[in-house]
């Protein structure tokens, strides 16, 4: 008898939770805009190309998101593959500009397990812009990340620049390249340190090909 019942318990339990899921109209391939989000926050945390996630939507070139708004992280059926033209374009973006160190390291730099690089230095001191561009993320919403900011290169390119201190830049600002953009702040070890990733086409790539061979 007792058995009897704690079957129908957790079957109770289960239609409850089967019902709860229908009600949202959500899946784990679906995200909502919060409030401090970008386009470009929302695609850099799932790994996915900025311009695969606005086609997905039918977001216009102004890449504008609203709060509450429900977007999906995969192609639907009727989404297409980017074209040939799309790719050759983003190619011939992939090497423009010339790039250079993000903040003077008092030590050689550190691959990070996502993908970026740790370049250690003192409390406070400048972080700068590797190459020119477009802030288009400039938070704390990115979890690991500290006060995080994201530059936009041209339209393939996006840089990152973590665990600063002050921010300096605002989103949808244009910046130079060298120009002072945060200062240096602490990872969760309590250790001086930027974190520096380069994103070619939504991926991480190895960032020490595009800097200059001495700091």
């Amino acid at each position: 008898m007792r058995f009897a019942r704690a079957i129908c318990i957790v079957l109770q339990c289960c239609l409850l939770a089967g019902a709860c899921a229908d009600s949202s109209g959500l899946d784990a391939g679906v995200y909502v805009v919060r409030s401090d989000d970008t386009l470009y926050s929302i695609a850099w945390r799932h790994d996915l190309d900025y311009w695969d996630l606005a086609r997905w939507n039918n977001i216009g070139q102004d890449y504008r998101i609203a709060v509450g708004q429900a977007l999906v992280l995969a192609p639907t059926g009727g989404a297409d593959a980017p074209t040939t033209r799309t790719v050759q374009a983003r190619e011939m973006q992939a090497s423009a500009g010339r790039w250079a160190w993000p903040t003077d390291a008092v030590s050689p730099p550190r691959p990070a397990s996502s993908g970026g690089i740790l370049l250690s230095g003192r409390l406070g001191q400048d972080v700068r812009a590797a190459c020119p561009g477009r802030v288009v993320y400039s938070g704390s919403g990115l979890r690991g990340y500290g006060n995080l900011i994201i530059i936009k290169h041209g339209e393939n390119l996006l840089s990152a620049y973590g665990h600063n201190r002050e921010v300096l830049v605002r989103e949808g600002q244009e910046v130079a390249a060298g120009q002072v953009i945060s200062h240096m702040g602490e990872d969760a070890q309590r250790s001086p340190v930027l974190y520096f990733e380069i994103r070619q086409n939504g991926k991480p790539v190895d960032p020490l090909p595009f800097l200059p061979a001495s700091r």
